[in-house]
């Protein structure tokens, strides 16, 4: 049997240098499956995730599923996991919205690498749990709170960055649910609601534009783009990005991150921006080890890098990019599709088209 391709990305990282970050990864996987942040370290739902996407990306399905087989027996009865676990212990058992709907992301990515049907099916009773639970946190006007507490109350608060994130994940179990047939209307009226309060409403959304990542989310989540993408990136692109070294986490501080100039370099791949997300992936580069994975961060304004980890999500955002950069797997579009319309149309987005049962105009 042929090896699948891995992806490369010609003049910045070749096949056997992302080959070698995947097993970077792997390297940290723990027996349960679990991919904690480093070894030793914590394990979160989402970063495992992508995590375990990047490994699937690079040809290891086996620790991939791995990964996902984790993912499966780790939730909870009503369709949540734990924020946090440290050696298959449970450290923070409240439950985040978005951590919840992205193993959603997940499964269709490793459907669409593997065209493992069986895979996906056995995997769509724990993404349709995981998503029920999230719905269930939906406000009328469409924002989607972003904790329940361990005790099942909902902390108030929408987060643009964890919206923008759950309207890709509904995209994707939309799409599963087509694959296994068995329809999940409700979903398609959350995604639609979900993203017109993201385009038309901010006030929705605790205020955090200091931090990058609502910056470009609404683009990578599929719920921004064409001119308006590129006015939002435009317009705050000086603020964020730091010549030959990538972009800031957060925007007053000298501190250039992996992750998110790699998820920037997805958004401004889905964008078209073929050019300038090519820029900042050679940007990013300064973060790689000599042993394949990478480092976090590095606080420019005195050379060192913080924290002082290498994180496997990291490395993951990582490769995703360079397989969205280099179009190798048959998942490399994941993040360019996310704006695919499924179900109610995306371009109705006036107030008052289309109201909530309520009568509450989204």
């Amino acid at each position: 049997m042929r090896a699948p391709d891995v992806p490369s990305v010609p003049n910045v990282l070749s096949e056997s240098q992302v080959r070698q970050t995947a097993k970077s990864i792997a390297a940290a996987q723990e027996s349960s499956g679990a991919l904690p942040w480093f070894t030793g370290g914590h394990t979160d739902p989402w970063d495992h995730v992508e995590s375990a996407m990047a490994l699937a990306a690079a040809g290891l399905v086996e620790e991939a599923e791995a990964a996902y087989e984790w993912s499966r027996r780790a939730q909870r009865p009503d369709g949540s996991w734990p924020m946090e676990f440290r050696n298959g212990v449970v450290h923070n058992s409240d439950s985040d919205s978005n951590f919840c709907a992205y193993l959603a992301v997940g499964v269709w990515h490793h459907y669409l690498i593997t065209g493992n049907r069986d895979f996906a099916e056995s995997m769509w009773p724990s993404v349709r749990a995981g998503l029920d639970f999230v719905v269930e946190m939906q406000e009328p006007s469409g924002e989607i709170f972003w904790a329940r507490g361990s005790g099942g109350e909902a902390c108030p608060e929408a987060l643009l960055t964890g919206n923008s994130s759950i309207h890709h994940s509904l995209l994707c179990g939309l799409l599963l649910a087509r694959l296994v047939d068995d329809p999940q209307p409700e979903w398609e009226f959350a995604k639609y609601t979900l993203g017109h309060a993201i385009r038309q409403h901010p006030e929705s959304f605790s205020l955090k534009d200091e931090y990058s990542m609502d910056w470009y989310y609404p683009i990578l989540g599929g719920a921004v783009r064409g001119g308006a993408a590129a006015a939002r990136i435009d317009s705050r692109w000086d603020d964020f990005v730091v010549e030959g070294l990538g972009i800031r986490c957060v925007d007053h501080r000298p501190w250039v991150t992996g992750a998110e100039t790699c998820e920037l370099v997805l958004a401004l791949d889905a964008m078209g921006e073929h050019t300038r997300a090519l820029e900042q992936f050679a940007a990013m580069q300064h973060l790689r080890d000599p042993d394949g994975s990478y480092w976090t961060g590095l606080v420019y304004s005195d050379g060192k890098r913080w924290p002082v980890e290498q994180t496997t999500w990291t490395g993951g955002a990582m490769i995703l990019a360079a397989d969205a950069l280099s179009r190798t797997t048959p998942g490399h579009g994941i993040f360019r599709d996310a704006a695919a319309p499924v179900g109610l149309p995306i371009g109705a987005d006036r107030c008052g088209d289309y109201c909530h049962a309520s009568g509450s105009p989204v």
